[in-house]
């Protein structure tokens, strides 16, 4: 059972980070453009898991980004690390 309760963790963790990328019209352009993903995908898939790693993955290519999202979400860089892993697992 807490397998899964850390799931949701690492889920709601990364939804907060797509949050914060798609919050800014700079960082959301740059996503999208990256990842070649349209928004009507991004709002069909924001729910699994291996998207929301993807999302988290996009933060860690570019450290910047991972810092300022783990700072505006008030958690280390390295809880974000670790829910891409679980996510990646789930």
């Amino acid at each position: 059972m807490r397998q899964r309760e850390t799931n949701q963790d690492a889920a709601t963790l990364a939804l907060q980070a797509l949050g914060w990328v798609i919050g800014d019209e700079t960082r959301a352009s740059r996503f999208l453009a990256l990842t070649g993903i349209d928004p009507a995908d991004l709002r069909a898939r924001a729910g699994e898991p291996s998207f929301l790693a993807q999302v988290v993955a996009h933060l860690e290519s570019h450290e910047p980004d991972l810092l300022a999202c783990a700072d505006a979400l008030a958690v280390p860089p390295a809880a974000l690390v670790q829910a891409r892993a679980e996510l990646e697992t789930a």
